[in-house]
């Protein structure tokens, strides 16, 4: 059995997206359906997935509400909202809901950062880690980027021939790989062994900075810099590289992007989405709509 987590975020990153989301946690349209859909699409079409997690620290409101209603309604599928009661980070939000991701014994889940988009090769995935099964193994999927966009990225230098991952860097500041990380993951419950010893460190760190009148939150753990950093190097990490589209959407404008690729999919995948000529109306040139 699986579970998938998709982590959505708050509000105050949501300011990067206007105006196409104000409060609304990323279903704002791209290719045509909200943007957490093709995450949801995905995963639903695994046949051992049992239910879809959305994590973040939106407040609930009608609007998201509606989403997921339909949403469980499209695909057929169990999908609940958990809402953080701070931005715990990538790591932070699953650990603090690591009892309801457990429940019903997943033996392996995904996580998702919402803000990407993707051809989603979750089987592939699923059958590489099969590949290295060790209930200590998780995996990143990757994709190769040229040297000055790596930069921007969590970079992964990998065993050429088994695909361990040796060292990950979240933004370098110079040239490390041109492996980058594309924000979904494939995790064992294994997983949360390793967050866990991030918390502990946490809080010993936690009490020395209060004695010094410091103070930072120990549940705020990064998966990136505060896990697959120390992970790397020990068996344990591997990357699964993908050819397929990928990219990331910081913005509105890069929203656009994503919608070109998505679109360019569509013709296989959905074409009762795409517009159709018709006489005195809308007409079709390329994957945009003139209006005639």
């Amino acid at each position: 059995m699986l579970k998938a987590v998709i982590l959505i975020g708050g509000p105050q990153k949501g300011t990067r997206f206007r105006p196409l989301s104000f409060e609304v946690p990323k279903p704002f349209p791209v290719a045509g359906v909200p943007m957490l859909q093709h995450h949801i699409e995905a995963c639903s079409k695994l046949p051992n997935m049992k239910e879809i997690l959305l994590i973040g620290f939106y407040q609930p409101n009608e609007e998201l509400n509606r989403f997921l209603s339909c949403a469980q309604q499209d695909f057929k599928i169990s999908i609940r909202y958990l809402q953080e009661y701070s931005a715990l980070g990538t790591g932070g939000g699953i650990y603090h809901f690591r009892d309801q991701i457990l429940s019903g014994g997943p033996e392996a889940f995904f996580v998702m950062n919402a803000n990407v988009c993707s051809e989603f090769p979750l089987p592939e995935m699923t059958d590489f880690q099969k590949e290295h099964r060790d209930a200590y193994s998780f995996v990143i999927l990757g994709t190769t980027a040229n040297r000055k966009k790596s930069l921007n990225y969590g970079c992964i230098v990998e065993n050429e021939q088994t695909d361990e991952v040796l060292h990950y860097v979240e933004k370098p500041s110079t040239f490390v790989s041109d492996i980058i990380n594309c924000g979904i993951y494939l995790f064992t419950p294994e997983i949360f062994q390793h967050i866990g010893a991030v918390f502990q460190k946490n809080q010993q760190d936690m009490l020395l900075e209060e004695q010094s009148n410091g103070w930072h939150r120990a549940e705020v753990i990064r998966l990136e810099q505060d896990v697959f950093t120390a992970l790397a190097g020990q068996g344990k990490l591997y990357v699964y590289k993908t050819g397929r589209f990928w990219s990331q959407i910081k913005s509105a404008g890069s929203a656009i992007y994503a919608s070109r690729l998505y679109l360019n999919q569509y013709h296989k995948t959905h074409p009762e989405r795409l517009a159709t000529n018709r006489e005195g109306g809308l007409k079709t040139r390329g994957k945009c709509l003139v209006e005639v």
